[in-house]
């Protein structure tokens, strides 16, 4: 089983928004916030119904964003993501099934790992860099510094509980190419189309990330 690497897409993207869609309408929008700040991907999540229908609207409309679905959980929503356009997939956990199809899809996969048995059941999948979810509530990088230790070949996009305050500490990290977050473009935000913040927020974020590693 062969997967394509993630790697290049992180190493454009530090920042990998993850966006919680409940209205088609507000995908293109959102997307177009991002870009105007500066992010250039989007992981759409398949919390919703509509999660197909925004991943086709912003791969249509907003080709300078590389999108992507996440929360990816078998086959058949990653096979719906790529035909909708999809260019990468995130699942909150470890799927040979997930696995195969996006091998089968010859797209990136970022799979959600939580400790050393998932990490090892990744590298039989010639991965990379792997997802570190839920990241905060796992422990933080006190443990994914333990992780890197034994498993050095290995890097990690951290998601769940990134913000502002410790985006400078995860990127810090020799090991994490980048982070995912929602933290500029919260579902609060676009329920509100309050797109002006999503743009201030995403370009304060990308700011802090050219800081960090200038």
């Amino acid at each position: 089983m062969r997967i394509p690497s993630a790697m290049p897409l992180l190493a454009e993207n530090p920042i990998v928004p993850v966006v919680v869609l409940d209205r088609v309408e507000d995908a293109v929008p959102t997307a177009r916030a991002l870009l105007e700040g500066g992010i250039k991907s989007a992981e759409v999540t398949f919390r919703t119904p509509v999660a197909v229908d925004c991943i086709a609207a912003i791969f249509r409309e907003v080709p300078e964003i590389t999108v992507g679905a996440g929360t990816v959980v078998n086959k058949e929503q990653a096979r719906r993501a790529v035909d909708a356009g999809a260019k990468f997939l995130v699942s909150p956990g470890v799927s040979k099934e997930v696995a195969k199809a996006a091998a089968e899809a010859n797209v990136p996969l970022l799979p959600g790992i939580a400790n050393p048995t998932d990490i090892m059941a990744t590298l039989k999948w010639g991965l990379e860099v792997v997802k570190f979810f839920p990241a905060s509530a796992l422990g933080g990088l006190g443990l994914l510094k333990a992780f890197a230790g034994p498993f050095p070949q290995m890097k990690f996009m951290p998601t769940g509980g990134v913000n502002p305050d410790n985006l400078g500490e995860w990127l810090s990290a020799p090991f994490v190419p980048a982070v995912g977050g929602s933290w500029m473009v919260s579902a609060k935000l676009v329920h509100a189309a309050d797109f002006a913040q999503i743009t201030r927020l995403s370009a304060e974020a990308i700011a802090k990330v050219k800081e960090i590693r200038q």
